[in-house]
């Protein structure tokens, strides 16, 4: 094949595509690239269909390479192994952009590969690698009939931003992510910062006219490069005569018991319905296609649920459009953890816990594109008891690791800052039991567990996700709160979540081609309506942060230091933080920017720990009293450790109140005792005299030194209290001077 390229002009850079060169025996193969990043997209499908299933089975798999940012692949075989979080999050956006285009009969294996071949760890691969999966279908022989792309949109200081790189995104107010075709958007994917709805929908347009404009771009690529003939795809076996047979059969039964009240029965009577129309039909007819035949029971079970509802008005559960199931919670139930909430939709229900951690504790974020560390981890578990199934337990799916992150997008921008609040944060998920929505209930039920720890976050955060039965783009139902039935049936699920002061997350996929901005907008002025409502119930559960964290939880406090007392903190080989570590039984660590980080189950020795740090790091001056340890004996003296790693002389004049011939005679190596700062000379040397004895003077007896007691302890005049200069001579105050703040304490 002949190497064909073709450029994108971006706001920001080029987009470029290429193809003929790579992965010929592929369906189709497309080489992305924009600024540092490339990727090879593939998409292939099986020459036949797969027999006997009712579902179109496509895998979207995004490939890291530790190579494509330069790195070795940790651990010990030095290979990567499973999928990052961050690739599945990306596959999964491919996924939910490019499923609903398929034809619905579509039955062939279909898998779509985005290799990452190089990253620069400025720009995100999604929106190329989404692009690329557009161009590399259109290329292939699968039936794809609608191109899709995706715009990522920042908003900072009131401007949009195309396309922003990840410094823009950590410092803009929203990073919305948006993709679908020149008719419609049907998927999107944000975290903002308690943005107004009106901000997100303008943002929304940019990304539809910019979308359109690159589908045109992906068209000419398409049409220089030749698409392959595409797959004849027979049309599907089709028996109207059986189907209204089915429909005859079925729909006096399911009038009996829709509306329905409570799920499991309601899903028991269903079953049962359907098994006496199939037992009856098969009767009948012996010869009959089973799988056809248990695809028109589903069919008629969905056309008439939809039906209901529009002609009714009313939901197969018996709410209208608009309603919220009944909400009910709890919070503080779990005895050992340190914080809990409990949060009840209908029959979505969430416990959800929080553990505060350390410094230590922090999830260290190591893929081939960032290298990060996150204070606060969301995970998601989904249970098959909560949907009364039996299936074994094999850890998290790519469904809860992408439920769990959008819990956290939505929690996250509420989350205190390091200053105010320095504890790493765990919060886990436990669906007990579910009826669709329980990623937003898992919102719902950590924003209480987080108030019931002490995390000073400012407002509670509530999710409601709305679904939609469309008819077409003038006629359709919006549905608040949507249950499983109504998901599966039904054609879109929109998630938002937020505060009372605006939106912090929202994942929307849909099942049809997708929606226009009139129909976007309407559903942001549902949702809000909805998250209203939940936050106010809430507020009858728990309306703030408790005032204290949990007594089982560590003890944190943070001392800031110059970035040249860090040497003096660790000391040699570590000498200085290991002892200080040994003596108070406190954990001790320091970052590269001069943030101390003192932690430990016991509160009293985390403070001494602080106390000692706090001393070590302030000029001593003098007549500041120590309690010291005798670390070495000299002729002339000793040499007393007044804190890790400072030591100052007490002279052999001044070891007692009277003359003597040898320091040995009245101290030894490791002798405790309280010395007071002499004086300091120019050389940063420090002399001591005793403060626990009374020395003989021509003038008469007095205690060791006079002046004022300026112990770092805390006496009069508190030399560790007293601002220190910083390098150009000007007076500061840092944290640690003030003292532990509120949050500090227990």
């Amino acid at each position: 094949m002949e190497r064909i390229i073709h450029e994108i002009t971006l706001p920001e850079g080029t987009l470029r595509l290429e193809t003929g060169e790579f992965a010929k025996q592929a369906g189709g193969a497309v080489l992305v690239s924009y600024q540092g990043v490339t990727l090879l997209v593939t998409a292939t499908a099986s020459a036949e269909p797969r027999e006997g299933i009712d579902f179109f089975p496509l895998l979207v798999d995004f490939e890291e390479r530790m190579y494509a940012a330069g790195k070795f692949p940790g651990g010990f075989f030095k290979r990567e192994g499973r999928p990052s979080e961050e690739a599945i999050l990306n596959a999964r956006k491919i996924d939910r952009t490019i499923r609903p285009l398929f034809p619905s009969y579509f039955r062939n294996d279909v898998q779509v590969v985005a290799t990452a071949l190089s990253v620069d760890q400025k720009h995100p691969p999604d929106v190329p690698a989404i692009v690329g999966a557009s161009a590399a279908l259109a290329l292939s022989p699968i039936p794809f009939p609608r191109l899709v792309a995706a715009v990522r949109v920042g908003y900072m200081h009131g401007d949009f931003i195309l396309n922003p790189t990840y410094g823009q995104i950590a410092d803009g107010d929203m990073d919305l992510l948006v993709a679908g075709t020149d008719r419609y958007i049907n998927m999107i994917e944000d975290q903002s910062r308690e943005i107004d709805e009106s901000i997100l929908f303008e943002g929304m347009k940019c990304a539809d006219e910019e979308i359109k404009r690159l589908i045109g771009e992906i068209e000419v690529f398409v049409q220089k490069a030749g698409a392959k003939p595409k797959m004849e795809i027979p049309a599907p076996a089709e028996d109207e005569a059986l189907r209204e047979r089915v429909r005859e059969k079925l729909t006096p039964l399911l009038g009996k018991i829709i509306p329905y009240e409570e799920k499991t029965g309601f899903y028991a009577a269903l079953d049962d319905a359907k098994r006496t129309v199939r037992a009856s039909v098969v009767e009948e007819t012996p010869e009959v296609d089973a799988l056809l035949l248990d695809g028109y029971l589903d069919k008629v079970v969905k056309e008439y649920a939809r039906e209901y509802t529009l002609r009714e008005g009313r939901r197969v559960d018996g709410r209208a459009s608009e309603d919220i199931r009944p909400i009910a919670g709890r919070v503080g139930f779990l005895p050992r953890v340190h914080g809990s909430g409990a949060f009840t939709r209908g029959q979505t229900q969430v416990i959800s816990s929080v553990t505060l951690g350390t410094f230590a504790d922090r999830q260290r974020i190591d893929t081939a594109n960032i290298e990060s560390e996150k204070r606060y981890v969301h995970h998601y578990n989904f249970p098959p008891y909560s949907v009364g199934e039996v299936r074994p337990i094999r850890g998290p799916g790519r469904r809860e690791i992408g439920h769990g992150a959008l819990a956290e997008k939505a929690l996250v921008p509420l989350v205190p800052s390091e200053e105010d609040f320095p504890y790493s944060i765990r919060v886990v998920s436990e669906i007990t039991e579910s009826n669709a929505s329980s990623s937003m209930a898992s919102v719902c039920g950590s924003s209480l567990a987080l108030m019931d720890a002490g995390v000073p976050i400012p407002r509670a955060v509530a999710g409601i996700s709305i679904g939609l039965l469309h008819q077409d783009d003038d006629h359709y139902l919006l549905l608040s709160d949507l249950t499983g039935f109504e998901d599966f049936n039904g054609d879109m699920d929109f998630k938002v979540a937020g505060t009372e002061q605006g939106v912090t997350a929202i994942q929307m996929d849909t099942k049809i081609e997708g929606l226009t901005l009139k129909l976007i907008k309407e559903t942001l002025e549902r949702a809000r309506h909805g998250r209203l409502y939940v936050l106010e119930q809430m507020k009858s559960i728990i309306s703030r942060p408790r005032p204290e964290i949990s007594e089982h939880a560590p003890t944190l406090l943070t001392l800031k230091i110059d970035v040249d007392q860090i040497g003096l903190v660790i000391g040699p080989a570590g000498r200085n933080v290991k002892k200080i570590q040994t003596t108070t039984g406190a954990e001790v660590d320091v970052d590269e920017e001069g943030t101390v980080y003192i932690s430990g189950v016991d509160r009293r020795g985390v403070y001494k720990a602080y106390e000692t740090i706090k001393a070590m790091t302030q000029d001593i001056e003098k007549d500041m009293v120590f309690e010291g340890t005798v670390v070495s004996i000299v002729p002339f003296g000793a040499f007393i450790e007044l804190v890790p790693g400072r030591d100052g002389l007490l002279h052999i004049s001044n070891v007692a109140d009277h003359r003597i011939d040898k320091v040995e005679d009245y101290l030894k190596v490791g002798d405790k005792l309280t010395v007071r700062v002499r004086d300091v000379d120019e050389n940063g040397k420090v002399n001591l005299i005793r403060e626990d004895i009374e020395y003989t003077h021509p003038t008469g007896p007095r205690r060791g030194g006079g002046g004022g007691d300026r112990s770092p302890r805390g006496g009069r005049g508190g030399g560790g209290s007293r601002p220190r200069r910083s390098g150009d001579g000007r007076r500061s105050e840092s944290r640690d001077q003030r003292g532990p703040r509120r949050s500090d304490r227990r």
